[in-house]
């Protein structure tokens, strides 16, 4: 019994002092995993990495951007340029052969941290490539192509202009006069039956396009 106690006082004198003998001495808590709230409002600048325009696209199509601008919070960058955001076009219309314009919806689903962390989010589009002629209801979300009145006029009055000349040079000797103006109306009729059958200019963000998108919702 002496023996024993005495083996036992002299283990304990190992134990280094505020060190429990239990745990390995190698043994650490894994540390707190942190989070960075990205508020509502936080705008995104993106780039297209491929096509989409009312031409060829069709509900349910996947869009792909890439951030080109890094997004902090909290004094730490939290989204990193080169991050992939992946959204879906939800809607699509075609411009009408006598009015109206086409236009498509965008819808963002999620992002992808260079290091592989993906989060699902919403958000929506608040600005688009000042060089591009589409143009973006905000309240909405939906690109629209612009009208093509212009074309449709210089399109009728070039036509007018083709066949008053064709009109003229036919009524040489006979009445010019007259053949210019049957000529004009001529050309005139079938430059608006061409405006008629053709469709005006489709909606369309072309790849290498920067667009700017706005959260919805809390991301973190």
């Amino acid at each position: 019994m002496f023996k024993r106690t005495v083996a036992m006082l002299f283990l304990a004198a190992l134990v280094l002092p505020g060190q429990d003998a239990a745990a390995p001495s190698g043994d650490t808590a894994p540390a707190a995993e942190k989070s960075y709230p990205v508020p509502i409002g936080t705008k995104v600048l993106l780039s297209m990495v491929n096509s989409v325009s009312t031409k060829h696209s069709q509900p349910g199509d996947r869009v792909y951007l890439e951030t080109t601008f890094p997004v902090s919070a909290n004094g730490k960058i939290v989204i990193p340029a080169g991050s992939y955001v992946m959204g879906t076009i939800t809607t699509t219309k075609r411009p009408g052969k006598v009015k109206g314009k086409g236009e498509f919806f965008l819808r963002f689903d999620s992002l992808m941290l260079p290091n592989g962390v993906t989060r699902d989010f919403r958000a929506t589009l608040s600005n688009l490539d000042g060089r591009s002629s589409e143009t973006l209801d905000r309240q909405e979300g939906v690109i629209t192509s612009e009208g093509n009145k212009s074309g449709d006029v210089r399109t009728v009055g070039e036509s007018a202009a083709w066949g008053a000349s064709i009109g003229g040079l036919a009524g040489i000797g006979r009445a010019p006069g007259m053949g210019v103006g049957i000529g004009a109306a001529a050309g005139a009729t079938a430059g608006l039956l061409g405006v008629l059958l053709t469709r005006g200019p489709d909606a369309v963000l072309a790849k290498g396009t920067t667009v700017e998108m706005v959260l919805d919702r809390q991301l973190v």
